[in-house]
């Protein structure tokens, strides 16, 4: 039923939105119980939701697109978002008052089946906790570039995402790496990650390049670094901007791999033993690590969001994850 506490985030037209009013859904056909789920808290993608916002979606693009729970459809009015964490008003004992994440968009309530919600770990804080589906990404892009004991390895781009992967590879043994951004005020967030930042493409000779930077300069530096026979791995997806990359010079000369990675498939070489489910479970557990709260760059209540919708989506702004309070 529809409820004056019950309201969800729409994007009605580009650059414009609106909060409406939200029903919950009714049980479906599954094998399993529903439940229904308070928000705590969401998180913004600003990466994919500002081109969703911007209507910068690309047609061909429309269903591959999808969010797990959107409603309406591309390219506009539509209800998007994934990174959601609430508590479980209603459901199986098993669920009922955890806390858990759902790959919901920005809505203050839902019903949907208990499968689609999974229970935060312990030490994981709610608040930490909508960096999951961003960790997620990280880990597919990791799993595609295949990062290995004692590489040299620049990350180029900071946004959350490419800083979530430099703080992977830190963790490896005897890697060398830099993470890369020509925005100075990354230098403070990647410092307090334990990474080495500069602003300059000023490695050589690297065993594997990650670009997340979003822009054609940044995969031209990537390409820059790579070594002989090397990986350059792309995790940014441009929408419908053109892309130049620069494959005259010392790409067919050094044997470079350019490989694309995308958080909706699990690479084929894990899918028989990985699932969806697990790999989620995985990006939970990682969250264990309070310097991560360093990636939140600021927060807004729910009702908020239609005022300041259009200052986080412009392409100017310098925000990393964005957390609405509900």
């Amino acid at each position: 039923m529809t409820t004056p506490d019950n309201r969800a985030f729409w994007v009605t037209g580009p650059g414009r939105c609106e909060i409406k009013p939200a029903v919950l859904a009714p049980d479906i056909d599954t094998e399993g119980p529903m439940v229904t789920v308070r928000s705590l808290y969401s998180g913004i993608s600003r990466g994919t939701e500002s081109l969703v916002f911007n209507n910068r979606v690309p047609p061909g693009e429309y269903h591959r697109m999808r969010a797990p729970w959107q409603e309406g459809s591309f390219p506009f009015p539509v209800k998007y978002g994934y990174a959601n964490v609430g508590v479980v008003l209603e459901g199986p004992a098993e669920l009922k008052g955890r806390q858990v994440f759902c790959l919901y968009p920005h809505q203050q309530h839902y019903r949907v089946p208990a499968g689609a919600v999974t229970v935060l770990p312990e030490q994981v804080p709610p608040s930490r906790a909508v960096l999951a589906a961003n960790m997620e990404t990280a880990i597919n892009g990791l799993w595609d570039a295949q990062p290995a004991v004692g590489d040299r390895v620049a990350v180029v781009g900071l946004g959350v995402v490419g800083l979530l992967v430099a703080w992977l590879v830190r963790q490896i043994p005897g890697v060398e790496l830099l993470a890369i951004d020509t925005n100075s005020t990354r230098q403070a967030v990647a410092e307090a990650l334990g990474l080495p930042f500069s602003t300059q493409a000023s490695a050589e000779g690297c065993d594997l390049v990650v670009h997340a930077s979003g822009h054609s300069a940044g995969l031209e530096s990537a390409l820059a670094m790579a070594g002989q026979e090397a990986r350059i791995v792309e995790l940014s997806w441009y929408g419908d901007a053109a892309v130049s990359v620069p494959l005259g010079h010392a790409f067919h000369p050094n044997r470079l791999e350019l490989k694309s990675s995308q958080v909706g498939q699990i690479p084929p070489a894990r899918q028989p033993r990985w699932s969806y489910q697990r790999r989620l479970a995985l990006a939970l557990s990682l969250l264990r690590a309070p310097e991560l709260d360093v990636l939140i760059s600021g927060e807004s209540r729910f009702d908020e969001l239609p005022e300041i919708a259009n200052r986080l989506f412009s392409p100017e702004a310098n925000a990393l994850c964005h957390r609405i309070i509900y």
